[in-house]
C-alpha cells in the first residue's frame, strides 16, 4: 500500500496537478518514510479530498508530487464520537491514538470526577493540540480519508446534553446492556457517543445523571478494562454492529 500524506493543498488539487509538500510533512516523507522518485504515493487533506499520485522529486524540504486520480470520500453516518475520560500515565492518550486508528469521527476530552489528570485553563489548550497531533499522525497511519477534530474538554454536564440529540453508551461494569446488543438502523442519523471513564472509574452520582439524561450503561463483557482499552474495544464492537466492518 502507498504511503499517505496530508496536506491543505490536496482540496484545491486536479488531476495532472503537482502538489508539494513542505516543511514537517516532506521531512517526514523525505528523511523518515525514505519515498523515492517514481514511488506512488496518497495524499489527502482530512476532509475527504484523496488523490493518487506519483513522487516526482524528493528532497528534505520539498516533495513534488504529481496528482493521477481524484475522488472524495463522504463522512460516515453516523458518526461514533469517543467520549475519553482524562487519565494519568498518558493512558487517554493511548486511547485516543488507538481509536482513531479504528474509526472514532470525533475525540471529545472529559474531565470526569476522578480523572487524576486536570485540565486547568492553562492546560486545556495544550492538551488539546496534543490529542489533536496524536489523532493526526494515527488517522495518517491508518490512511483515513477524514481526520477527527478533538473537542474542548467537556464536563459531565456538557456529556449529559450529548444524550437529548444522540445515542449515549456510558462505558461500566455495572452496565445493565451488553454494548454488542445496539441495534443498528440505517435511517437513524444520531451520533453513536462512547463514553469511557478514568482509571478510577466512572463516579455513581456521574452514572446516574447521565442514565436521567437518556443514555444507556453499557458493559463490555465480563472483564473490567483499562481506561485505554475500553474505548477502543467500543469500537471494534459498533464498527462491526453499524457494518463499518
Amino acid at each position: 500500500m502507498a504511503l499517505h500524506f496530508v496536506t491543505d493543498d490536496a482540496a484545491a488539487a486536479a488531476v495532472g496537478d503537482v502538489v508539494e509538500l513542505t516543511g514537517a510533512e516532506a521531512h517526514h516523507a523525505a528523511a523518515v518514510r525514505r519515498v523515492r522518485a517514481g514511488e506512488p504515493v496518497t495524499l489527502g487533506d482530512g476532509r475527504g479530498t484523496w488523490l493518487d499520485g506519483t513522487c516526482e522529486t524528493v528532497e528534505p524540504k520539498l516533495v513534488r508530487v504529481r496528482v493521477v486520480a481524484r475522488r472524495q470520500e463522504p463522512a460516515a453516518t453516523p458518526r461514533i464520537v469517543l467520549v475519553q475520560a482524562l487519565a494519568k500515565g498518558g493512558r487517554d492518550e493511548l486511547a485516543v491514538q488507538a481509536t482513531t486508528e479504528l474509526g472514532a469521527d470525533l475525540i471529545v476530552p472529559w474531565q470526569a470526577a476522578r480523572s487524576v489528570s486536570r485540565w486547568d485553563a492553562a492546560k486545556a489548550a495544550k492538551g488539546r493540540a496534543r490529542w489533536q497531533t496524536i489523532v493526526r499522525e494515527a488517522a495518517k497511519q491508518a490512511h483515513r480519508a477524514w481526520i477527527p477534530d478533538v473537542a474542548e474538554v467537556a464536563s459531565t454536564a456538557d456529556i449529559a446534553a450529548l444524550a437529548a440529540a444522540s445515542r449515549v453508551f456510558v462505558l461500566d461494569p455495572t452496565g445493565d446492556v451488553p454494548l454488542s446488543g445496539l441495534t443498528p438502523a440505517a435511517d437513524d442519523p444520531r451520533d453513536i457517543v462512547l463514553v469511557v471513564g478514568p482509571e478510577g472509574g466512572i463516579a455513581p452520582d456521574e452514572i446516574d445523571r447521565l442514565r436521567r439524561a437518556g443514555a444507556s450503561i453499557a458493559v463490555l463483557g465480563d472483564t473490567v478494562l483499562r481506561t485505554s482499552t475500553a474505548g477502543p474495544a467500543a469500537l471494534a464492537v459498533v464498527s462491526t454492529r453499524v457494518g463499518r466492518w
